[in-house]
């Protein structure tokens, strides 16, 4: 499960690199804009959907447990 959760936090974090990239560059020197920035962070929602869902699913499975204070406290 950590690799999981790591591999994911890379993907959003390199899905705002481009992201940054493409609203740095598109539209510069005469170049067309492109979709490029939000097809970026389309990916980086769909990223975070789908790690938050792997995180539920873990949960409900037994796979990590949740820490903290207790409930009704």
């Amino acid at each position: 499960m950590t690799y999981l959760v790591a591999i994911a936090f890379v993907a959003i974090l390199g899905s705002l690199a481009t992201a940054l990239f493409f609203m740095l560059k598109d539209g510069t020197n005469g170049k067309t804009k492109t979709s490029g920035m939000a097809r970026a962070l389309a990916f980086r929602v769909g990223f975070s959907v789908v790690l938050f869902i792997c995180i539920l699913i873990a949960w409900k499975l037994g796979y990590i447990q949740p820490t903290g204070l207790p409930v009704g406290r």
